[in-house]
């Protein structure tokens, strides 16, 4: 589940469908889940650890909620959502359909940020470095996991900001990538 960059093109059903196989698969063994273990001396843990990662449990149930709770607000005649979770978008996609455009560009906006939360929750840092800053329009989006936001670290953009990088969260990459994706299909279209 290593850094596989931007160079794959998997989208976030296809993402969460992974870190759910991933995790069903390689069952933590162990107190310490699936994190580092140093060679430092720790505490006896007083209870055993979870049979698997709580937190990319919690990651995949949170996903699949934030769609559902989309698209039934879109539509509330809804049909049963899919037995898989990887199938969640396209369920999505099909019951939100013939909405009004701004419930879709919300959608699409909400399963491409799901795509980089999965990526990134995979441990994919790479996955926001092909995206441009929205002040400067500089391609190179750094990632900065104890801040939980994408970092410009155009030195120009910086000085334009007194001296500040610009950060963003996952939420206004993806707005901006799905902004600029229609602006696209809208140009070619005349």
């Amino acid at each position: 589940m290593g850094n596989t960059g931007s160079d794959s093109i998997d989208s976030a059903g296809q993402l969460l469908a992974q870190l759910h196989r991933y995790f069903r698969q390689h069952p933590v063994t162990g107190p310490d889940g699936h994190s580092y273990i140093s060679g430092e001396p720790r505490a006896t843990a007083a209870a055993p650890g979870l049979p698997y990662n709580a937190r990319i449990v919690e990651h995949i149930d949170t996903s699949v909620q934030e769609v559902v709770d989309e698209t039934r607000a879109a539509n509330p005649d809804a049909g049963p959502l899919p037995d898989h979770v990887g199938a969640v978008y396209d369920w999505a996609r099909e019951h939100t359909q013939h909405a009004p455009e701004d419930v879709q560009q919300r959608r699409d906006t909400l399963e491409y940020r799901h795509r980089l939360e999965h990526a990134i929750a995979a441990g994919d840092y790479l996955i926001v470095r092909p995206h441009r800053c929205p002040a400067c329009g500089a391609p190179g989006l750094y990632w900065q996991e104890h801040l939980r936001k994408a970092l410009c670290v155009n030195r120009h953009c910086a000085r334009r900001n007194g001296g500040i990088h610009q950060q963003y969260t996952l939420a206004q990459v993806a707005f901006e990538h799905i902004r600029a994706r229609k602006n696209i299909r809208a140009a070619r279209a005349t």
